[in-house]
């Protein structure tokens, strides 16, 4: 009598084994289909992440942050705000390309071709050779000048990691606020429909966590800031900066 009684014991969890396979396999596919049918929305959302931007302000001035693309979208974006009057200079921050140039020399003549005077531009090139560094190296500028408010111009996609170090860099100084250029290689909406969005979105993705390591902490975010003023890596800073006439409204 027993072994009957097995057999169909066994019978039973077998047909239930499989009843629960087929189960599983039915609520993974449910779950493929439904990422496949929301992908383009779901691709936006995480392609946005990156992207955040707050109201400009007054402020005393507007820092382009080095490397802009090649159409200068940094660059266009920081004279729209320089000539709308929010702020009477730009601070043009490059690293050096050779001894003898950098790139700050380059977004000089980018913003003077938008229409910017050359009185209203500090040209600021360095060996800074991040975000951050180069953070701190303008919150030295910032804190000479004595600076209430900046506004930050950086690309659409360095917008969130640029944030989250100026406002660790910046603590106890100047109000920082951030300013979004669009990007030519960088579309939010499509970014995985080209090489440039999807090498762009990967970089960030692998940025964003050492950028939050390199600020974990207040002594970690504003290291060198306390440095001499021209380092063996570093140019000085200016001692001055010259009062431009006010901007076109």
């Amino acid at each position: 009598m027993s072994r009957p009684h097995n057999a169909a014991s066994l019978a039973h969890r077998q047909r239930g084994g499989v009843i629960l396979k087929l189960l599983s396999w039915t609520f993974i596919l449910a779950v493929v289909a439904v990422i496949y049918v929301l992908r383009e929305p779901l691709l936006r959302t995480v392609g946005e992440f990156w992207v955040v931007e707050d109201q400009p302000e007054k402020a005393d001035a507007i820092f382009l942050l080095g490397d802009d693309n090649y159409p200068a979208d940094r660059a266009t974006r920081a004279a729209e705000l320089y000539r709308e009057g929010w702020a009477p200079r730009i601070v043009a921050s490059g690293r050096f390309l050779r001894p003898y140039a950098s790139l700050a020399e380059l977004m000089q003549h980018d913003l003077t071709d938008r229409g910017v005077p050359s009185s209203a531009i500090i040209r600021l090139p360095s060996f800074a050779a991040n975000t951050r560094e180069e953070a701190v190296l303008l919150r030295r500028l910032t804190d000479r000048q004595h600076w209430r408010r900046v506004l930050v111009v950086t690309s659409n996609y360095h917008t969130r990691r640029a944030r989250h170090i100026y406002t660790r860099v910046f603590r106890d100084s100047a109000d920082v606020r951030t300013i979004a250029a669009r990007d030519a290689g960088y579309t939010p909406a499509r970014w995985w429909r080209s090489r440039s969005g999807l090498k762009i979105f990967f970089l960030e993705l692998g940025a964003y966590p050492v950028a939050i390591w390199e600020t974990r902490n207040t002594e970690s975010a504003q290291r060198g800031l306390n440095e001499p003023d021209a380092p063996n890596n570093q140019s000085p800073l200016p001692l001055t900066v010259p009062i431009p006439a006010p901007a076109p409204r």
